[in-house]
């Protein structure tokens, strides 16, 4: 899939393997890189992309692809289904304390790991995002002074 083809679901499947959740690396082991569509059907929206990819422009290879938003709703349905999975072996366990008290507080652990981690994505892809965006903004700043320099040289 590629950010040109306007694909606006994006099936982040490869012949190489289905991507779940938020990539880090690719099959050929280039890093990751988020960008931002500039294709008609999905204008400004964010995906991840493999940094060779990118770098040689391709377009319909087998290299990662995914957007932002899905990977991100995988990363919360995957920790969700992780939370409900130890909470379901903590109340299976043998071990008995304090019933009411012993679950509580475990499952405020578990609940607390699972907002730290989706947390802490959610800041990576932001922090990620707000960098791309500031070279974004500078090189059109750089732009515009070229511009309004030749209109004052012409």
């Amino acid at each position: 899939m590629s950010n040109i083809s306007g694909a606006s679901s994006g099936s982040s499947t490869t012949r190489r393997g289905r991507v779940v959740g938020v990539p880090t690396v690719c099959w050929c082991g280039a890093q990751i890189v988020g960008k931002i569509s500039k294709s008609d059907p999905n204008p400004y929206r964010r995906y991840f992309r493999c940094a060779f990819a990118v770098s040689n422009k391709l377009m319909d290879d087998n290299h990662v692809f995914k957007w932002v938003d899905e990977a991100l709703l995988n990363e919360v349905d995957r920790l969700s289904s992780e939370a409900k999975r130890l909470e379901q072996m903590v109340r299976e366990s043998e071990i008995v304390f304090d019933g009411a008290e012993y679950e509580k507080m475990v499952f405020d652990k578990v609940l607390m790991k699972v907002e730290e981690e989706v947390f802490e994505k959610v800041e990576s892809v932001v922090s990620e995002s707000k960098r791309y965006m500031k070279k974004l903004m500078i090189v059109g700043i750089v732009v515009c002074m070229i511009v309004v320099g030749l209109e004052n040289f012409i």
